[in-house]
């Protein structure tokens, strides 16, 4: 059951109010698809005083490339990730992990920006986004700034998010030449959790030796883990045998 003292403040659609809504009533907590929020507050983990609705600011569901980033905002439904043609020809690692996240009715609804800023170890975006090397983007009532995703997680259910801000944008650098990854996990059946999840991004040059290599671990601690040596796979090396089969298409 779902506390009953509990008030909802629908914001209008109006970009200029989301700094605001952060700090606009005590107790309060932020709902975009509620995926996670929803069943905390059920089994009255999460007892919010104010619930508040922001999925009617313009601009925060925007999915695009600018400036050598994939800029993908945080009202993103999980179901748009898996279906856009942009995000699996140049993003596949993304695509993987957006389609086993829940089933089909959860990510019609949870939005990538409310995964993040949830900060649940066991969610799936982390560790994909640690091997991205992706960029959180924070507004506040001093402005936006930019997080790096291994600076964003900071302990179980916390973040680098202040008191004043929200997030409103993740972005990916695009790919270079030569790159491929992929996402798999271990669960107990299909739409939960990870047990553990792994997530690889790798760039291999003209010559055949790794330019690059990404790791992010989901689900092995209080928050992801970004690997930062992987034995045989590690810049400037060549990829040993078995190991160009890491998953995903190479970009170029």
């Amino acid at each position: 059951m779902i506390p009953l003292n509990l008030r909802i403040l629908l914001l209008p659609p109006c970009m200029k109010r989301l700094p605001c809504c952060a700090t606009m009533a005590p107790r309060r907590k932020l709902l975009s698809g509620g995926q996670s929020l929803i069943p905390l507050m059920k089994l009255r983990l999460a007892t919010p005083a104010y619930l508040i609705d922001i999925n009617r600011i313009p601009g925060l569901d925007r999915l695009h490339e600018r400036n050598g980033f994939l800029c993908i905002g945080a009202l993103t439904r999980e179901a748009d990730l898996e279906r856009s043609e942009l995000v699996r020809a140049q993003y596949p690692i993304v695509c993987d992990t957006a389609r086993v996240i829940g089933d089909p009715l959860v990510r019609n609804l949870a939005t990538i920006g409310g995964n993040l800023a949830h900060a649940d170890p066991a969610n799936d975006h982390p560790a994909t986004l640690l091997a991205l090397e992706a960029e959180i983007v924070a507004t506040g009532l001093e402005g936006e700034r930019t997080i790096p995703v291994a600076e964003f997680f900071t302990d179980f259910f916390t973040t680098a998010l202040r008191p004043d801000e929200i997030l409103t944008e993740i972005r990916i650098p695009a790919p270079p030449a030569g790159s491929g990854g992929a996402y798999v996990k271990l669960e107990r059946k299909v739409g939960d959790f990870a047990i553990v999840g792994v997530a690889a991004q790798v760039t291999i040059d003209a010559t055949g030796i790794c330019a690059r290599a990404g790791i992010g671990l989901t689900n092995v601690g209080p928050t992801p883990l970004k690997v930062h040596s992987a034995g045989g796979l590690s810049p400037g090396q060549a990829p040993g045998p078995g190991q160009h089969h890491a998953g995903g298409a190479p970009r170029g």
